[in-house]
């Protein structure tokens, strides 16, 4: 009686796959796609923070709106965070605020984002940073993250 053979699937049973090596390498692309994916969304968070401080500044306190502005910001707040949650307290709307006036230029705080974390971003708030004066932040804004020492000329 002739043997039966068994079904194929298309893929050649020669290989002989080390379990430990393949679960290694397929460890390794989730973590890193996993990092990946949280430092994007944490930079797509910082950017969103950074244009909502933005809007606010310019559409709602610029200048001779200021009053105005005050009389709607806390129930701006309120509303925010009865909808998307405590991330949009007066508090954080107020940093919001801050970070846009301290870095107006779009594209510098696009760069910064991509080499720091909304967290970052507070601490130079809550250090009264100057925008203007800061070396360090150009040169990340330029690609150069080495010894700010020998990169004085930026």
């Amino acid at each position: 009686m002739p043997s039966k053979k068994k079904p194929t699937t298309g893929l050649t049973t020669d290989l002989q796959v080390d379990e430990q090596s393949l679960f290694a390498q397929v460890a390794q692309i989730i973590e890193t796609r996993k990092y990946r994916a949280g430092a994007y969304a944490n930079r797509e968070v910082t950017l969103m923070y950074w244009e909502i401080g933005r809007y606010i500044n310019s559409v709602v306190l610029d200048g001779k709106r200021a009053e105005y502005g005050k009389k709607i910001f806390t129930p701006l707040a309120r509303k925010l965070v009865e909808q998307y949650g405590r991330s949009f307290e007066e508090k954080k709307l107020y940093r919001m605020l801050q970070m846009a006036r301290l870095f107006p230029d779009f594209e510098f705080v696009s760069a910064l984002t991509t080499q720091l974390s909304w967290s970052h971003f507070v601490e130079i708030i809550r250090s009264e940073f100057n925008y203007s004066n800061c070396k360090r932040l150009k040169l990340i804004r330029h690609g150069r993250h080495g010894n700010t020492r020998n990169s004085s000329k930026s």
